[in-house]
């Protein structure tokens, strides 16, 4: 059903010298799971600036403007590289090698698929999965692999742009820093808006690099063979401003506050339908891993650090506590739990990291399906996205990182609306689409 046109490797258009960037324990945590998999669901254009409105012109035009926006971020067009201190003691370092070995470039074609495949049925169809490049690789295979594939896939009557980029390079603000740089390169708007800043920042005390323990590279390297991925689906549902109001009214008044916000209310609804539609006994502890960043908490990380710069905590609750407490005490669990992450946990982290370097696994995040995790933000400039032809009409995500629990977060097209998209067994999914007290909060 999908065929590859080309495949080609995009380079920096003004690479002047190779340099390196040290990574720290936020990107090295993140070496056994998978990329980044963000795509924008386009209308075919109709009319470009240039002569002709053959894919040709669109494709070179997408080209080009990547060339330039590497520039802006030499690390996407690099590979990480190890130093292996075996001599000293027995460990290895990583960094990225920013020496413009390139990007992947591919333009495929899926004629017989509409956009309307894509956006109507009411579970994800498998087919847009294949609209992402790189796919299946872990982080730690950038070494051998590019750090940044795009594909630019041609529709029926559409365009899909998919990007998987290496999670140990950026997370979703570095992301869409990228994204929105290019669209903004693509319709050759200026002035340009914020820059990457690319050094890498650590705390007074710890050095780069940042050297682990062969030892601790088994999490690394033998993830694949511990986490086995059962059955899945997912589907996107819509909230409307209107809804999102409403479930952050209902969250405070049933704790008396007005500090519950809007996606600590949105998502202890999430938490209660999908636990109410698993049938976990009321004994049972469950957890939601909450994504929180560090740019709003740390003074010393300037605007557009380009990188990771995110720590995970857990709310957790007994099953039982979760389905009849209501979602304002689950919601303002959750608010004191963000409170708590102040400019000295994210220190904290850092600091302790390299004397016991723990990865982040698939099997430890998910926790035999008793947690929850959130990705991504309804804050990133999503549908702002114009290459120069029009603004995206959606979003959607690979298959990368997903398992049963991942509860994927867009802004929605209107604004003030959110998407999230569910990634869970097809009988929890099936379930929630029966529970009126879940739908009725959705919007169609």
């Amino acid at each position: 059903m999908l065929r590859i046109i080309s495949s080609s490797i995009v380079q920096a258009l003004n690479h002047q010298e190779s340099s390196r960037i040290d990574l720290t324990p936020w990107d090295l945590q993140l070496l056994p799971i998978g990329q980044i998999q963000k795509g924008l669901l386009f209308q075919k254009p109709t009319l470009l600036p240039e002569k002709g409105t053959d894919q040709n012109t669109l494709i070179h035009r997408l080209k080009a403007s990547l060339c330039k926006t590497l520039d802006y971020f030499p690390p996407l067009a690099g590979r990480l590289a190890t130093v292996d201190h075996e001599e000293e003691d027995d460990t290895i370092s990583y960094f990225i090698n920013c020496n413009n070995a390139g990007a992947l470039f591919i333009h495929a074609a899926a004629d017989s698929v509409s956009i309307s495949d894509i956006i109507k049925p009411v579970y994800v169809p498998q087919i847009v999965h294949s609209f992402f490049p790189l796919d299946g690789l872990k982080n730690y295979e950038g070494v051998a692999n590019p750090l940044l594939g795009i594909q630019v896939t041609d529709l029926a009557d559409g365009i899909f742009i998919g990007c998987s980029m290496n999670h140990c390079v950026a997370d979703g603000s570095s992301f869409w820093h990228f994204f929105n740089l290019w669209s903004e390169i693509s319709r050759g708007s200026i002035p340009l808006p914020t820059l990457p800043v690319l050094q890498h920042w650590l705390p007074n005390g710890i050095d780069f690099p940042i050297r682990i323990p062969k030892s601790y590279l088994k999490q690394v390297y033998e993830e694949d063979d511990q986490f086995i991925l059962p059955p899945l689906q997912e589907r996107v549902f819509h909230l409307t401003r209107e809804n999102i109001a409403k479930l952050k009214a209902k969250a405070n008044a049933e704790v008396d506050t007005k500090n519950i916000s809007s996606l600590q209310a949105l998502l202890s609804h999430i938490w209660q339908s999908v636990i109410r539609n698993r049938n976990y006994n009321g004994d049972e502890e469950i957890s939601y891993r909450l994504i929180i960043g560090a740019r709003q908490r740390l003074q010393e990380l300037p605007d557009g650090y380009f990188g990771n710069a995110v720590l995970g905590t857990l709310v957790t609750v007994k099953t039982e506590q979760l389905l009849k407490e209501g979602i304002g005490k689950v919601a303002w669990q959750m608010n004191k739990m963000i409170a708590t992450m102040t400019e000295q946990s994210f220190k904290s982290f850092l600091v302790s990291w390299p004397a016991c370097p723990q990865m982040m696994t698939m099997d430890s995040m998910t926790n035999r399906n008793k947690t929850l995790v959130t990705s991504s933000s309804p804050r990133f400039n999503m549908y702002g996205n114009d290459f120069g032809w029009g603004k995206p009409i959606a979003v959607r995500s690979g298959s990368a990182n997903k398992f049963d629990g991942k509860i994927t977060l867009f802004c929605g097209a209107e604004e003030g609306s959110i998407d999230f998209e569910a990634c869970l067994s097809p009988e929890t999914l099936e379930a929630m689409g029966n529970d009126e007290e879940f739908m009725d909060t959705l919007a169609f």
